[in-house]
């Protein structure tokens, strides 16, 4: 039994560690707001800025509200832009990209973590370098090797850069979710008669949909931005990437500043609507085996 005086001492104890839970509290309540507004402004302030005109926007006024709503930015993004031609290529080309980096990763990623082989982890450490080099160092010679295949300005010359560029971290994160599978799932399946490629096809991969997810999200990202391989390679108008369409409203004397925010807010509404949908996902698939279980 406590005496009186004990728990008397332990009052303020308590009290303290209220105190101090409540301040670190709100200081993490006011780091994420912060953070949410650094995120949220800039797509918002392009919003505004989609609908403006362009007196308003050369006047200096970056963040003063439009007089008068400029919907007509909307129409000249999507006629003169060629939005939808944009827009179908660059669904084309990130779908098929997608597509093959979750075959080609879930594949090696299969192998990396669940076959016991002798190069297993040299394979590993050969992706882990592919991740440090940086795209632009490898204009010149893909240049050079499509030439030779006439292969430039097409949709391959982008996707099968795409593709190796994208590998390696879609396989850093499947294999380190799949080194986390109880081995005892796989021992079963082989009990019962199921091959390779029956364990791969029935368990590992319905097991592996959060990260696939993640690595599908991040991939369309990063694809969908991407302006420097396709200003390289691809030059004709009709196979043209939507980042192209900005150049559409740039000319030796003017520049329609409007319609370009109008566009970018196109353009950027994908990735948006998308990132939205899926966002537990994102985070289901980044934690999915960080702890095995």
């Amino acid at each position: 039994m406590q005496t009186a005086r004990e728990i008397a001492s332990a009052k303020p104890a308590t009290i303290r560690r209220r105190k101090r839970f409540s301040i670190v509290k709100i200081i993490v309540i006011a780091f994420l707001s912060l953070l949410v507004v650094t995120q949220v402004y800039p797509l918002l302030w392009l919003a505004i800025y989609s609908l403006k005109s362009n007196e308003e926007i050369l006047s200096g006024q970056f963040f003063a509200l439009p007089h008068t709503l400029q919907w007509k930015n909307f129409t000249d993004a999507i006629k003169a832009g060629h939005y939808f031609q944009y827009l179908k290529n660059s669904l084309f080309v990130t779908s098929v990209t997608m597509v093959s980096v979750l075959l080609l990763s879930s594949l090696t990623s299969f192998a990396i973590a669940r076959f016991r082989w002798k190069y297993g982890q040299v394979v590993m450490v050969i992706f882990l370098i592919g991740m440090m080099v940086p795209l632009q160092a490898t204009l010149l010679p893909l240049m050079i090797i499509f030439k030779n295949l006439h292969a430039l300005n097409t949709h391959i010359s982008i996707i099968l850069p795409y593709i190796a560029f994208q590998t390696p971290i879609a396989v850093f994160i499947l294999s380190g979710f799949m080194k986390s599978i109880p081995s005892e799932i796989e021992e079963s399946a082989v009990m019962d008669g199921a091959g390779v490629f029956r364990i791969f096809r029935s368990i590992i991969l319905p097991i592996s949909i959060p990260p696939m997810m993640t690595v599908c999200i991040l991939t369309f990202i990063s694809i969908w931005n991407e302006y420097i391989l396709a200003a390289t390679f691809i030059s004709s108008e009709r196979l043209k990437t939507l980042p192209f369409g900005v150049n559409s409203f740039v000319s030796q004397y003017s520049v329609n500043y409007g319609a370009i925010g109008a566009f970018l807010v196109l353009g950027a509404l994908p990735v948006i609507l998308i990132y939205f949908l899926l966002a537990d996902k994102i985070t289901k698939g980044m934690v999915a085996g960080a702890v095995k279980g």
